[in-house]
């Protein structure tokens, strides 16, 4: 089970091997992953019987932080905290 804090964040890094480093809103995260998932051959085992590739990027969002699109291809994301602007 995912920690309900991680949910909480509104933003992540992403990363896509030969691609840099981005950050991403969480919606922008999932259209991410909706993308990748969509130009697979079949989806994972555990993500099949969700009935789209949105319904599975929103689980993968919940509960993982790897994607392997084909062997030692890996897709990653990681939930961060944006801390706002402190007034001083």
């Amino acid at each position: 089970m995912s920690d309900p804090l991680i949910r909480a964040c509104d933003h992540y890094v992403v990363l896509e091997p030969g691609q840099p480093e981005q950050l991403l809103s969480a919606d922008d995260t999932l259209a991410w992953l909706e993308r990748h998932l969509r130009c697979l051959d079949a989806l994972p085992e555990d993500l099949s019987g969700l009935g789209s590739s949105a319904a599975a990027a929103q689980r993968l969002l919940e509960t993982a932080c790897d994607l392997e699109l084909q062997p030692g291809l890996n897709l990653q994301w990681f939930a961060v905290r944006l801390d706002p602007p402190t007034q001083g």
